[in-house]
């Protein structure tokens, strides 16, 4: 039975990555029949990490509301919207020390989510109606902050942290180099962490998928690994964006899977009553949640400054749409408990993609926002089928 569980569960997580690389695929066919290029150019791939930075780092904050029972965060367009206009302000206007600025913005960040925490955790207020308050608050103080005229630009110290890459030096053996030597430590690593984990599984009488499929496995991440870090070394380097992407996933991968406090909105989500009789303070896990929202929100605010070099009055628009479908598509179930960070990253890159290869086709935007639209339904659908045959399996 528990195989059972393991190899559907397996069959969830890989579904989502092989539409991926099948959408990649046909993108590439279709554009290159076009005579646009090649999805997989090197500028291009670089291109997809900076353009959806924001996404991705949304898009793990989303899952943990998400996780406590579907419930979602409408305000985090705003909240960048808000956190930008602030940072315009601060940095631009009035020359302050960058770093000081920054930490402001993220404790501004940080408040904003605890005050809709507050509301939603233990006041009991429905998130969505403490949220879309929260949408429509936060945009108006930042139109208010900008008086509707955008800041620009930013200093160049501040746009380094977000926008340069790894090597400086504009060397294209170095940059190669330096790619490729970052993807064989990774996979090294990853090796080494899938055999520590198999060897636990096995020790404590887990299931465990077969020798020759995690062989399989672990071969094509690793190739897919470095011919990431081989395209990217053929552009400028690793964009330094894509480092503060490694860090918030391995802190938040880690967390929701290894540490008893992640696990807890695992239980909220399953079944909150149970996690209560548990001993789980599930007021903290809400709270907890939406602060840490907000949190990140604040930080794909400062990255979305850096990228545009300015703080507009726009900024943030349909952001909540773009990292709630990324988790909803990664797998995230739309009733809670279930979901992962990996899911949600693959997510993102899906929408990613698919932004990415009809602007090269030259699609118009009413109708990307539709295949958009489709791609997320279908999602919803396919997680709420696989609900109803376990219930009835």
């Amino acid at each position: 039975m528990i195989a059972k569980i393991e190899r559907k569960s397996n069959f969830k997580g890989n579904a989502i990555l092989l539409a991926l690389v099948s959408v990649m695929l046909l993108f590439e066919v279709m554009i290159r029949i076009a005579g646009k290029g090649s999805l997989f150019a090197p500028a291009n791939i670089s291109n997809l990490i900076n353009q959806n930075a924001y996404v991705v780092i949304m898009a793990v904050g989303m899952l943990l509301c998400i996780l406590t029972g579907g419930n979602i965060d409408l305000s985090v367009g705003s909240i960048v919207c808000l956190v930008g206009a602030v940072a315009g302000v601060l940095i631009v206007n009035h020359g302050m020390n960058i770093y000081l600025a920054i930490v402001i913005c993220l404790l501004l960040g940080i408040l904003l989510g605890a005050w809709q925490g507050y509301w939603i955790a233990y006041v009991r207020i429905p998130p969505f109606i403490v949220t879309l308050a929260g949408m429509l608050l936060f945009r108006g103080l930042a139109n208010v902050i900008l008086n509707g005229l955008t800041i620009s630009p930013f200093p160049d110290n501040y746009l380094r942290l977000f926008t340069s890459y790894i090597p400086a030096a504009d060397n294209d053996g170095a940059q190669l180099a330096v790619s490729l030597s970052v993807a064989a430590v990774i996979c090294v690593l990853y090796v080494v962490s899938e055999a520590i984990s198999r060897r636990d599984k096995i020790r404590k009488g887990y299931a465990t998928e077969s020798l020759a499929a995690l062989i399989t496995k672990v071969v094509l991440i690793c190739a897919f690994a470095i011919a990431f870090a081989t395209l990217l070394g053929l552009h400028k380097g690793l964009p330094i964006v894509l480092v503060w992407l490694a860090v918030i996933i391995f802190i938040y991968g880690y967390f929701t899977s290894r540490t008893v406090p992640g696990r807890y909105f695992y239980a909220m989500g399953g079944n909150e009553k149970a996690a209560i009789l548990s001993g789980i303070d599930t007021n903290k896990v809400l709270f907890f949640a939406y602060t840490n929202m907000a949190f990140l929100s604040a930080i794909a605010a400062l990255v979305c400054c850096a990228r545009f070099n300015s703080a507009t009055p726009s900024a943030g628009t349909s952001y909540e749409m773009d990292a709630i479908g990324s988790c909803f598509i990664g797998g995230a179930s739309a009733y809670g408990g279930s979901g992962t960070v990996g899911g949600a990253i693959i997510g993102a890159l899906l929408m990613g993609v698919l932004n990415n290869g009809m602007s090269i086709l030259g699609i118009d935007a009413n109708w990307q926002k539709a295949v958009k639209g489709l791609v997320l339904l279908a999602a919803v659908i396919f997680d709420v089928l696989s609900k109803k045959r376990r219930k009835n399996g």
